[in-house]
């Protein structure tokens, strides 16, 4: 049993790209073996599609978010070409060696999508039956990689519906994380409520604070720090392309004063099955659509 003042963090890995998974992943695995910690990490698993995401520049906010974030510096012109001027290249096939290793070294693994952009463009434009092809997609490429059934998933871009939900749940997931909010909860969208656990981001990420003049990168590190309470799991979501190339540094800093404190990291499966224990104690809460500071678009939030 932990003291009322100790902190606990779970750390998400996105892997979103083809770039992301082959460099910036083994980045962190040695960072996470430099720090004894284990964390959940969600891949990609399908084609990598990235440049199409170009349709976003009519969002609101998207073109903020770029120019401010700089990111062909994190991500490279040959990735945001891709599936533009040339076919993506397939993550799962390309880079299935990295993802079993990630296994190996003691991670969590997961579905974050089948083709990123795909889902997160379209996925509330889909019937159930068109949901539940794509995720089967995700599903059957991380069984050839893993040799199993996936138990967890973390949508693209937090990008969740009804139909989702309920793909879910025929998956027999343990639990998901799409999500923004605070605590894990059982969702509920128009009186239907969802029987797998959703465990949601609590803390802002990396891209929706750099570049903004109230987060100076010195000391971004310990903005972070402060935003975590000891009255709920802190739930970081980082990003391989990131967190795991252009702000490895950065993100090293922030471990080794996490692990100052005292603070410590679980994966969310151990959230998972620790929030499961008791399940007559897990809250209903509403999944709606909604913004967040510093990102584009609308987000799955859990309030």
């Amino acid at each position: 049993m932990r003291s009322p003042q100790t902190q606990v963090m779970a750390i998400k890995v996105d892997v979103d790209t083809e770039r992301g998974t082959r460099l910036g992943v083994p980045n962190l695995l040695r960072l996470f073996e430099k720090y004894a910690i284990s964390v959940t990490f969600l891949f990609s698993l399908g084609p990598d599609n990235t440049g199409r995401a170009i349709k976003r520049i009519f969002r609101s906010g998207f073109l903020r978010k770029v120019s401010r974030s700089n990111v062909v510096s994190i991500y490279g012109w040959r990735t945001l070409l891709n599936g533009i001027l040339w076919p993506g290249p397939h993550i799962g096939k390309r880079c299935a060696k990295i993802m079993y290793e990630t296994e190996r070294a003691g991670h969590e693994v997961g579905i974050h999508c089948y083709d990123h952009v795909r889902w997160q463009d379209h996925v509330h434009t889909w019937s159930k039956k068109e949901v539940a092809l794509e995720f089967k997609k995700a599903s059957l490429e991380f069984k050839r990689i893993f040799s199993r059934e996936a138990k967890t998933a973390g949508a693209a871009g937090w990008q969740a519906n009804a139909h989702s939900l309920a793909v879910y749940d025929d998956e027999n997931l343990l639990y998901a994380s799409d999500t923004r909010g605070t605590h894990p909860a059982y969702p509920k969208i128009n009186e239907k409520i969802y029987k797998t656990l959703q465990i949601p981001t609590n803390l802002p990420t990396l891209d929706e604070l750099i570049g903004r003049p109230e987060f100076p990168l010195a000391t971004l590190d310990d903005y972070y720090l402060s935003l975590l309470r000891s009255d709920r799991v802190n739930v970081l979501t980082i990003h391989a392309e990131i967190e795991g190339m252009k702000y490895l540094d950065f993100f090293e800093k922030f471990l080794w004063k996490a692990r100052d404190r005292g603070i410590i990291v679980k994966t969310l499966n151990t959230v998972a099955r620790e929030t499961l224990i008791h399940p007559e104690e897990i809250p209903i809460l509403n999944l709606t659509q909604g913004k967040i500071a510093g990102r584009s678009g609308h987000l799955a939030l859990l309030e």
